[in-house]
């Protein structure tokens, strides 16, 4: 049997040190892993900025396509669904003694396998972000050119391409904030932009009274029309609870000890920010259908006119609100990529990468928000494909392949249930948000 010199076990022994060293080097600069003294208060407004996006603002429309009774069962089974979800990844992060996964995809690795997590977890979380943040894009540009006409209507138009691109100016100097701590700032003043026009929005709307000659009925004048708003709509509410894909990496963030696990103050703030979303949600969207009925806006925003002071600054409020959210979404995504060409690709860390990179990303969002700007199809779309799996029913499976309850308990029947709504509302609700994106783009000519 062949022996080790005491020089060649030094050898590898520097050179593991060495490897180490490395690594911890490239994880104190990597977005996630770089900043991990964050307090409970943070995890709340991370999360209320993650989940209250501009998706609260078009409840009303999903309710509309709804109906009374399938939209209140379908909000309030959405929010406790989520809720015991965002529990359980909350319990997962840190299952496995003296380790942390601060990123979705690396409990999706430890639950399916090395490679097959990352094939089943990676591309649906970059869907997740990537279209919010496009989607967020589309909104922010909506809202300021909203604003704009709103405060002076008799001014000339402006396309909303150009308003698009001011929004994108903003990140372009936002984006390079190196972690999710440097952007709590950004995300405190979203969250509380977030309960601010979602007060205004169901205020307004009741100040208005209901209007003549509301209907509650459904809108579609076919069978196929109503049953396909019926399923676009269910990707309207899945969008609206979207907050679990940075979940694992907000609370990456926290400190963590073997007697002070980072899971209590984490838990703490989702039960606070969860409380702001039931303060959002639920007032926004049945007021707003109970006001203007099948009659109203995609944006609830868009239906109310008057008074002008006030929708001018809800509108504002939205911009600065996904402004936050933008930047949340985002920093996932630059883990990500900045991981590749570093740890993979062997680049070297440094301010001019992430200066090349995380341009270039504000810059494609902006170019796909510009050139699809349907807002509505967007979000039923996105809300079904991507946000269904990660949100309702991904952490079920992953807690049945690690914790593996068992067969026929309280859990087992809790996960498997979450599982085949969440699969439905995968199927359905993108059918219902493609076909929304087919009829808008009839009569939209692209940069016009």
């Amino acid at each position: 049997m062949a022996t080790q010199t005491p020089v060649e076990n030094n050898y590898l022994k520097n050179a593991t040190e060495e490897e180490l060293q490395r690594q911890k080097a490239i994880d104190d600069w990597l977005p996630i892993t770089s900043s991990r003294n964050a307090k409970w208060w943070y995890s709340a407004f991370h999360n209320v900025t993650a989940m209250v996006g501009a998706g609260v603002l078009s409840l009303p429309y999903a309710m509309s396509e709804l109906g009374w009774g399938p939209g209140v069962t379908v909000l309030v089974l959405s929010w406790i669904i989520t809720l015991y979800t965002l529990w359980q990844m909350v319990e997962m992060h840190e299952m496995v003694p003296g380790k942390r996964f601060d990123r979705y995809h690396e409990l999706g690795q430890y639950a399916f396998g090395e490679k097959l997590g990352l094939y089943i977890v990676v591309p649906q979380q970059l869907v997740v972000e990537i279209g919010v943040n496009i989607v967020y894009m589309v909104t922010g540009g909506k809202s300021l050119q909203k604003f704009h006409n709103t405060v002076c209507d008799s001014c000339k138009k402006i396309k909303l391409t150009f308003f698009i691109m001011i929004f994108a100016s903003v990140h372009f100097v936002l984006s390079h904030l190196p972690n999710f701590n440097s952007i709590s700032g950004v995300s405190l003043a979203a969250a509380v932009m977030s309960l601010s026009y979602s007060t205004i929005a169901w205020t307004a709307s009741a100040n208005k009274g209901v209007q003549e000659d509301v209907q509650y009925g459904y809108k579609a004048k076919s069978t196929a029309g109503t049953v396909f708003n019926f399923f676009s709509a269910l990707g309207d509410v899945a969008f609206a609870y979207a907050g679990h894909n940075v979940v694992l990496e907000i609370q990456a963030t926290i400190p963590s000890t073997p007697e002070k696990p980072s899971k209590g103050p984490m838990w703490k703030g989702v039960i606070v920010a969860y409380i702001v979303v039931a303060l959002c949600y639920f007032p926004v969207a049945l007021v707003g259908y109970w006001m203007f009925g099948n009659g109203v806006q995609d944006n609830i925003l868009i239906s109310l006119e008057k008074p002008k002071w006030l929708i001018a600054t809800a509108n504002m409020f939205v911009v600065i609100h996904v402004i936050g959210s933008y930047q949340i979404y985002a920093m996932p995504v630059f883990d990500m990529i900045e991981t590749l060409l570093v740890k993979k690709l062997n680049f070297k860390p440094s301010i001019v990468l992430r200066f090349i990179v995380r341009n270039l990303y504000v810059a494609f969002t902006m170019f796909v928000a510009i050139t699809f700007p349907f807002f509505g199809g967007l979000l039923g779309f996105f809300g079904g494909f991507a946000f269904a799996p990660t949100t309702y029913f991904l952490p079920c499976i992953m807690w049945l392949a690690i914790y593996k309850p068992r067969r026929f308990s309280l859990s087992w029947w809790t996960n498997w249930i979450c599982i085949v709504l969440g699969l439905m509302l995968m199927i359905l609700s993108p059918i219902g948000g493609l076909r929304s994106i087919i009829i808008d783009a009839k009569n939209y000519h692209f940069y016009s």
